[in-house]
């Protein structure tokens, strides 16, 4: 028998270890999760230039002249993605089951492609949330097509850190942006940063179409070996499901929303995911509003100060910042997928491994309770704490993505990651607009500190409420039988 490619741990020759296993069985499922993971960068780094650009487009008269106000317009183009995000959700996940990984996948590339581009063309605060909506829309089938992905191409005691790693293009792209968006936004207009960020995923395409097929049709072509075919098809209680009579009939929405499983994806979804919006889209105005607080505090203790507002004591680049938080963030996505692997291969049973790690990743992000009085310190001890709480959602979001495979057959899985995924933006929506009209209460006040205190307040416990009531609904993580 061959030796177990899962068994692999972290030291000097695992690494070695795990290449000569891949070479007796096979690794093209490796190159599935690298165009996976290509794609989610790409989905991201479009998702991003909205936060990065806020100030520029504030200044330009895109979310209007008062700047209280500028909160709640920003915030509703925010929501106006979110919104279409969650509604997309739903359908992204019944047409990727339906029309299959490929083809589905494609459609919404081109689609999110194509409407980032689009806000290069919208100038005040309704066009750019129609071009918003129209982003949520299509991009809502990035997640669905890529946990049917996983499901496909590797097993369950893989598809974790399969999951980790390619979710782990969420933080590349969110450190790609902060890198590339301010500089062409400020050398050839902002215009310019929606437009060529846009096109980069129209690239991906050509390398999706020439190397993406089923494993069965990868087999027929001699790109995949019968052993990791087999590999891919090695776990038990799978194969059962999908033999069984009926086992490939399509489930409609109503039977899955009758399952506990399907609600405590979708609490866990709810719950979580807003966290990741909130610094996704608020994350570069903290640290900004962080620094325009310590200049103006130095200027008022200092007025005949007349050097570079860089050269006061805290100011930090707040897009370097940025960068180090997503960095961070990729070692939490990579991690989130191998820990529960590791517990498995040292005799854990898969639930407990599962259910072990996502209760330590929802410890983590309780750190960020101290981010705003760090912040009064110094400014990098609060963009710790948020680097932390951040790799400690892309940890918890490899495992409860793959809690749906864990949970239903391959059928339902888009489907069920659809309605996680609406859950999810549908709590997006409500934290965007609780974030503007807090922000913009304590921004009159002018103690905008104050209100992001009280954010991080609620990011910080939202994964242990989530793992509780997760815990609640369904003990055991186990393969639901007759669907």
């Amino acid at each position: 028998m061959s030796p177990d490619p899962s068994t692999n741990s972290p030291g000097t020759g695992a690494a070695s270890r795990f290449n000569q296993i891949n070479e007796k069985i096979g690794h093209y499922r490796w190159t599935i999760c690298a165009l996976v993971f290509f794609a989610t960068t790409i989905n991201y780094l479009d998702r991003n230039v909205l936060g990065l650009l806020k100030q520029t487009l504030s200044d330009s008269g895109v979310f209007g002249e008062d700047k209280a106000n500028q909160e709640v317009m920003y915030a509703n183009v925010v929501t106006s993605f979110q919104v279409a995000y969650a509604l997309g959700m739903l359908a992204a996940g019944r047409f990727i089951d339906k029309v299959g990984t490929k083809q589905g996948y494609a459609a919404s590339l081109i689609g999110w492609s194509l409407a980032a581009i689009g806000h290069a063309f919208g100038h005040h605060t309704w066009s750019f949330g129609f071009w918003r909506a129209m982003l949520g829309i299509t991009e809502s089938g990035n997640f669905p097509a890529a946990n049917k992905t996983m499901a496909e191409w590797f097993p369950k005691k893989e598809r974790a850190y399969a999951t980790g790693l390619y979710n782990s293009g969420a933080n590349v792209g969110a450190i790609v942006a902060p890198l590339c968006v301010p500089w062409i936004a400020s050398h050839w207009g902002w215009e310019w940063a929606f437009i060529l960020t846009g096109a980069v995923g129209l690239l991906w395409l050509a390398f999706w179409y020439t190397m993406y097929a089923s494993p069965a049709d990868k087999l027929k072509t001699g790109h995949l070996k019968q052993a990791e075919y087999d590999y891919i098809h090695s776990d038990a209680d799978e194969q059962k499901v999908e033999a069984a009579p009926g086992a490939q009939a399509k489930i409609s929405w109503f039977k899955l929303l009758t399952f506990r499983q399907t609600w405590a994806f979708f609490f866990g979804k709810f719950l979580t995911d807003p966290v990741w919006w909130f610094y996704l889209f608020w994350l570069p105005a903290f640290l900004g509003g962080e620094n325009a607080r310590k200049v103006k505090e130095y200027m008022a203790a200092h007025p005949d100060y007349t050097g570079a507002s860089t050269d006061i004591p805290g100011i930090i680049s707040w897009p370097l910042a940025v960068a180090v938080v997503y960095t961070v963030s990729t070692f939490g996505s990579i991690l989130g997928g191998w820990l529960p692997k590791y517990f498995i291969n040292h005799g854990m049973d898969a639930n407990k491994a599962r259910k072990l790690a996502m209760f330590l990743y929802a410890l983590l992000p309780l750190t960020v309770l101290a981010a705003s009085r760090l912040g009064q310190i110094n400014t990098w001890y609060a963009v710790a704490t948020i680097a932390i709480a951040c790799s400690a959602h892309q940890a918890w979001s490899a495992n409860i993505f793959t809690t749906v495979s864990d949970m239903f057959p391959k059928k339902a899985v888009a489907s069920v990651t659809g309605i996680g995924g609406m859950a999810g933006a549908a709590g997006g929506i409500l934290i965007a607009q609780a974030a503007g009209l807090l922000l913009k209460h304590f921004t009159q006040l002018g103690k905008v500190e104050v209100g992001y205190g009280i954010l991080f307040i609620v990011c910080g416990s939202a994964y242990i409420t989530a793992w509780i009531l997760m815990h609640l609904l369904v003990p055991k993580f186990r393969k639901i039988e007759g669907l």
